[in-house]
């Protein structure tokens, strides 16, 4: 029989003891140490169960646990297996790694399930010769067909499975060998061997350990849906974050249709990609140019507007920043923003009375981005200056004018990081004229982009002058 161990484990930082304690050895946290049974099987080494060493002088090891030379390891022999998505592709750097474990967490509704269902209908077509299985634990076969059916993911190769016992799943994936494994979600499936509730910390544990021993050994891909708690964290054990290769967040506004993909932990690519995804009725649609989709259509130049480039991963992004300024009947002026910080904006309100001489202290100021876009960066801070005062002089920037800067308290224009990049963005989408930081050490390496006249200002008044005159 299995004998099993009684251990301690921290579900903020995976530490674990034989005693328990009121808060955490490791870090500190109260009230995080939960009661983890883990059954080891007896029969390693001697009869009593318990391991013994390897004698001196036993056989040497062999196969992939054998030491080698890192340059005697070949990696010629493993291909990615691409998703169907250009987008998903680039975030985890080319495509999944077959053997590897692959976490998605999202909100609830965000489209999770949908952009893995249907990347697994995308692996099955392409892969005739090879099932995809994916296991539900949320719902039945005949609701997954129904979705299937809707987002056009129906392939004869794809195997349904609605089932939260960890052993009938390990034994489908060890059955069929399947090209790629789905598991909808981690927080639902149970293991026998474990105490604890579905989705607690000591279930997460074991079956994450247990899917991920499984991918290794039989070199096939799994992906994992994970659940987000009210804070947005990955709900369960801190270290299921660890213990994975890959960690996506698929985030959105419940508002809009705009959703993006981007890695926190990548251990065979980089973590600073984004991948933009359109949710619609029919599924989820790759966005390969999202430029478009954070700026208006208006041709003509409207007060109170003014287009920034900002950073996510490598992708510059075009934010139209929209400003309204009225006049307050209220004691206290209302502060209400959009995709920016609140507290930026009463900063720049600030800095905009004293060194751009323009009074905002007693108005009403609304500041709102286009299609959910997010200008929280300080590279934002002089296209949300601009935009304000354009709406409280009526005066409006041209709409192929754009605005790049970060301000400081002192009214000075600072450099922004990759202003290169952002330039060449903002010229190829038909912007001719940029108002960037004045160079102070190194030289700005912007001299090249035809077509695009750069304005370097230094102040927040040489700013304002340029961009409404």
């Amino acid at each position: 029989m299995a004998k099993s161990t009684t251990q301690y484990v921290c579900s903020e930082c995976g530490w674990n003891g034989v005693k328990w304690y009121g808060r955490c050895p490791e870090c500190g946290q109260w009230g995080t140490l939960e009661e983890f049974h883990e059954a080891r099987p007896a029969g390693h080494g001697t009869a009593s169960g318990r391991n013994t060493r390897t004698p001196i002088g036993a056989a040497p090891t062999t196969g992939a646990a054998a030491a080698r030379p890192i340059t005697e390891v070949s990696t010629e022999s493993v291909t990615r297996i691409h998703t169907g998505f250009t987008e998903f592709d680039r975030v985890l750097g080319g495509g999944v790694v077959p053997g590897s474990v692959v976490l998605v967490a999202g909100e609830p509704g965000i489209g999770k399930s949908t952009l893995l269902l249907e990347t697994a209908g995308n692996v099955a077509r392409s892969r005739p010769q090879r099932p995809v299985l994916y296991v539900s634990g949320e719902e039945s076969q005949a609701q997954v067909r129904m979705r299937a059916s809707r987002i056009n993911a129906v392939q004869p190769n794809l195997l349904l499975s609605a089932t939260t016992d960890l052993a009938t799943a390990l034994a489908l994936i060890e059955e069929h060998r399947p090209s790629l494994a789905i598991v909808d979600s981690a927080q639902t499936i149970i293991s026998q061997n474990v105490d604890g509730i579905s989705g607690g910390s000591t279930q997460v544990r074991e079956v994450a350990t247990a899917l991920i021993d499984l991918a290794k050994m039989l070199d096939v891909p799994i992906m994992l849906v994970g659940h987000v708690t009210k804070d947005g964290s990955i709900a369960g054990p801190r270290t299921l974050e660890h213990l994975v290769d890959v960690v996506c967040q698929f985030e959105g506004d419940s508002q809009t249709a705009l959703r993006m993909l981007h890695a926190s932990k990548n251990r065979f690519g980089p973590t600073d990609e984004v991948g933009c995804f359109d949710m619609s009725g029919e599924g989820i649609e790759e966005v390969s140019d999202p430029s478009g989709l954070f700026i208006s259509t208006e041709d003509a130049a409207v007060e109170g507007t003014c287009v920034t480039f900002t950073l996510d991963g490598h992708r510059s992004l075009p934010i139209e920043v929209q400003g309204l300024v009225t006049k307050s009947v209220l004691p206290t002026p209302r502060r209400v923003t959009n995709g920016i910080d609140q507290n930026r904006l009463a900063m720049l309100a600030a800095v905009l009375y004293r060194h751009g001489k323009v009074n905002l202290l007693t108005n009403d100021l609304y500041v709102s981005t286009i299609a959910g876009g997010l200008a929280k960066e300080p590279a934002c801070d002089l296209a949300i200056a601009a935009a304000l005062a354009s709406a409280a002089k009526a005066k409006p920037i041209a709409r192929t004018t754009c605005a790049i800067g970060e301000i400081s308290l002192t009214g000075q224009i600072r450099p922004v990081p990759q202003l290169a990049h952002r330039l060449s963005e903002a010229a190829r989408l038909g912007f001719s004229k940029a108002v960037v930081p004045a160079r102070r050490s190194a030289p700005h390496n912007f001299k090249t982009i035809d077509g695009l006249q750069t304005v370097e200002v230094s102040s927040v008044r040489d700013a304002l002058r340029v961009l409404l005159e």
